[in-house]
């Protein structure tokens, strides 16, 4: 099968966001931030012209998703340890791993996620980022996508999935 994969991934391609990862064990790591950078792949079936991927389409909504996460404190909605008490326009309250917090609403991004780490911030980051460009992915013509977080020098994680299971 022959395949072609372009890809996006420059300086410009970052978010700056602190974190707490849960362990095991139940405990977590303290508050702490990151610089994350992110490049995206795409596997295409198709180069024909008419079929080509528009590359400032999937830079600008690369820039877009990275906006979105960055100067935030990120957060898993789905952890068992997370419990938002209060959250209204000023000021979300909330208790991660028994331990009280509360921080003003427009810094706090809680993701559909048990764990915030590179491993799954690629994962949210390449199912946001195929939502945001919606019709412009044809499932004739990129089969794939690929998303790669580093929060550090040669450390990171890498997430796949065929277009047909990220849009489903």
């Amino acid at each position: 099968m022959k395949r072609h994969r372009i890809f996006v991934g420059k300086d410009v391609h970052k978010f700056s966001s602190a974190h707490m990862s849960l362990f095991p064990d139940g405990s977590k790591e303290r508050i702490h931030g990151h610089n994350f950078r992110v490049s995206v792949s795409l596997v295409v079936k198709d180069t024909r012209v008419e079929n080509m991927v528009d590359f400032a389409l999937l830079k600008s909504a690369l820039v877009e998703q990275c906006r979105e996460w960055d100067q935030r404190l990120l957060l898993p909605a789905q952890a068992p340890s997370l419990k938002v008490t209060r959250q209204d326009a000023t000021e979300t309250e909330f208790t991660f791993c028994g331990k009280r917090y509360v921080v003003p609403a427009d810094e706090v991004t809680l993701l559909p996620m048990t764990n915030v780490v590179v491993e799954t911030l690629a994962e949210g980051f390449a199912r946001a980022y195929v939502k945001r460009l919606g019709a412009a992915l044809r499932p004739g013509v990129v089969e794939a996508v690929e998303v790669t977080v580093t929060e550090s020098e040669g450390q990171g994680g890498v997430f796949e999935a065929s277009l047909d299971e990220l849009i489903s």
